[in-house]
């Protein structure tokens, strides 16, 4: 009789714990949005530090292997980043202020391939007998939209004095992008206690459990993230060298935008595909160079698809391809770019999910009929 009657009270206190912690996460959910509707912008800062945080957390933590303390290995890993990414942008520089040197040079052979691509009708129409008279019309154009422009701007101007004399907003905005490597080296120092924080929230008995879930979403989202990085790297590399190789002006600069683009799966080839046409059409009056250009982007998507992603990637996310169009397409409808960004990674976080969910279910009472 004392267990029958001490099982009620065990069931309202644990109701009461239940009542307690989902108020407790309404009001952080609630909190969350008002800060988002208030200041999305500093919650976008943090994400992005958070982010990088976590790409370079583990080479953080292999210099603290090799004897160095927390603080000396995230400042050598700063300088690496730096030195890297300037590295990195000066030789894009001086690849890009090359080729922009050869598009001047041949601006009148383009001029004279557009002009051969318009129909005749359209010529007589828009009084362009002459490619001549095309690129006078060209500069008209021009100096027409440099117009509009600097009218545009005056009244923009305008606002944005007003906007900074009236708030301090925009400039707090700036700022916060600012500061993000400040963000950055904050969360890469205290990391480790973040970590141990995070650990210690859940219930003891359910720790175990979910230190698995949680250790099988963090293998599959710094694999794809890491591996997606490295993945775009390749594809930048190869794009610019075959476009090249086939001679189309501005290979670098279609192929690196085409290889950095594909951190959306899919959208990086697609713009790469219509630029190095556009190009192809514009300097060659033929079939030959459009169609080398379409064979060397399914070329390197065989690549990726077959070799390059299985090699770098691997099999952590092992999304079918219907799905990542599924996720792209309402990441897109949702929240535009960002939720495109997005897509891939929720989308194996909810398969991992869904996999420990089917898991529980198969072994249930329900399921098994006990």
């Amino acid at each position: 009789m004392t267990h029958m009657r001490g099982a009620p009270a065990l069931c309202d206190s644990m109701s009461r714990s239940s009542k307690i912690l989902l108020t407790i996460l309404g009001l952080c959910l609630a909190a969350t949005l008002l800060i988002w509707i208030k200041a999305g912008t500093v919650l976008v800062q943090l994400f992005i530090a958070l982010a990088l945080a976590y790409l370079l957390n583990p080479l953080v933590r292999r210099l603290e292997q090799r004897g160095l303390n927390r603080l000396t290995s995230v400042l050598l890993v700063f300088v690496l980043a730096l030195v890297g990414l300037s590295g990195i942008l000066v030789l894009f520089t001086l690849a890009i202020k090359s080729e922009l040197a050869n598009v001047q040079v041949n601006i009148p052979d383009y001029v004279q391939r557009l002009y051969d691509l318009i129909p005749q009708q359209v010529k007589a129409t828009l009084q362009i007998d002459t490619p001549e008279r095309l690129t006078q019309q060209l500069n008209n154009l021009s100096a027409t939209l440099k117009a509009s422009a600097f009218d545009i701007a005056k009244p923009l101007a305008h606002w944005l004095q007003q906007a900074v004399t009236s708030t301090v907003g925009l400039i707090l905005d700036l700022l916060g992008y600012l500061i993000i490597p400040v963000y950055l080296f904050y969360l890469l120092t205290d990391m480790p206690l973040l970590t141990a924080w995070l650990k210690e929230l859940p219930p003891p008995r359910f720790r175990d459990q979910l230190g698995q879930l949680f250790g099988e979403i963090d293998r599959v989202l710094s694999g794809f993230v890491r591996g997606q990085l490295v993945v775009c790297a390749i594809l930048a590399l190869l794009y610019s060298v075959g476009l090249w190789l086939i001679d189309i002006d501005l290979a670098v600069a279609i192929g690196t935008l085409a290889g950095a683009a594909f951190i959306i799966p899919y959208v990086g080839t697609i713009l790469g595909i219509v630029l190095s046409l556009l190009m192809a059409l514009l300097k060659f009056h033929d079939l030959l160079h459009p169609l080398l250009c379409l064979g060397w982007f399914g070329l390197v998507q065989t690549l990726e698809g077959t070799v390059i992603t299985p090699k770098v990637v691997g099999d952590t996310v092992g999304l079918h391809p219907l799905i990542a169009i599924v996720a792209l397409l309402i990441g897109g409808q949702l929240l535009g770019i960002g939720g495109m960004l997005l897509a891939i990674p929720t989308a194996a976080i909810l398969k991992v999910l869904a996999g420990h969910l089917l898991t529980y279910y198969r072994t249930s009472a329900f399921y098994q009929g006990t």
